[in-house]
């Protein structure tokens, strides 16, 4: 797939999903949103710091749970989405920390900064950009966080750098995200809209842990946290259940990821 084809077709797919055009994971939306979230370890306490308008269910699993957020820390979100994940990060920091989310889709982000002003927290932040050029200035974060975005990048390494360059010395990643038991299926691979619905740009487990490592991180875990169908997959290309082997299905290939490092 070519870069900037790829980059267009994910921009315009989330940008539809922002303003309602197109489904969301799973066809997930309002009530079914809420259970979803729960199904891939938020509690109840976690969804009343987040409005609901910012679940749109484009999560594989919670990345606050793994972070350890203390008072007063700033934190980033690579691929903030209308905001949920930055919600709950601004709760757990309180209003001496600080929470930055970065989107590169615009509509994303007037959804995020709507639902800001509409709840009236006021130590978010949302910022249009892309996650290989990260608009922050170095050593300027202590804790980066990402859902079921990183897969969606045409240059992982890339943004693993881009992590490392903004973190302040010791400070950590905490990432969900999507990857593969093993390789997927051609057809399946080269779909578009399973780009978009992270699977087709998904790498490789041990990969994964490779690129991490190399960007400087240490002390680098990667765990697998299992699959359901329900998981940051909201593909609407129909060729995709008919290209694995008998007997085999999606989960067969993807899994979803927690990612931990320290610089």
């Amino acid at each position: 797939m070519k870069k900037e084809k790829t980059i267009k077709f994910v921009r315009d797919a989330y940008g539809k999903i922002a303003k309602g055009q197109r489904g969301c994971c799973g066809s997930t939306c309002g009530t079914d949103a809420k259970e979803f979230a729960k199904s891939i370890g938020y509690s109840e306490k976690d969804l009343k710091a987040i409005p609901v308008e910012a679940n749109l269910a484009l999560s594989c699993g919670n990345p606050i749970a793994l972070a350890g957020l203390k008072k007063g820390e700033i934190v980033l979100d690579l691929g903030a989405g209308a905001g949920f994940d930055c919600f709950l990060a601004a709760s757990n920091v309180g209003p001496e920390g600080k929470v930055i989310g970065v989107d590169m889709t615009p509509e994303m982000i007037e959804k995020a900064r709507d639902n800001a002003g509409r709840s009236k927290v006021k130590n978010v932040e949302f910022r249009l950009g892309e996650i290989e050029n990260l608009p922050l200035t170095d050593n300027s974060v202590d804790v980066a966080i990402s859902n079921c975005v990183i897969n969606l990048s045409a240059d992982k390494q890339r943004v693993f750098q881009e992590i490392y360059r903004v973190l302040k010395p010791g400070g950590r990643i905490a990432v969900s995200d999507m990857a593969l038991l093993k390789k997927l299926p051609e057809k399946v691979e080269k779909s578009m809209e399973a780009y978009a619905g992270c699977i087709a740009g998904a790498i490789l487990v041990d990969e994964y842990k490779k690129i991490v490592e190399k960007a400087g991180f240490r002390n680098v875990k990667v765990a697998k946290k299992g699959y359901s169908l329900h998981s940051g997959v909201y593909t609407e290309d129909p060729i995709i259940p008919g290209n694995f082997k008998k007997g085999e299905s999606l989960q067969d290939y993807v899994v979803s990821i927690c990612v931990e490092g320290h610089k």
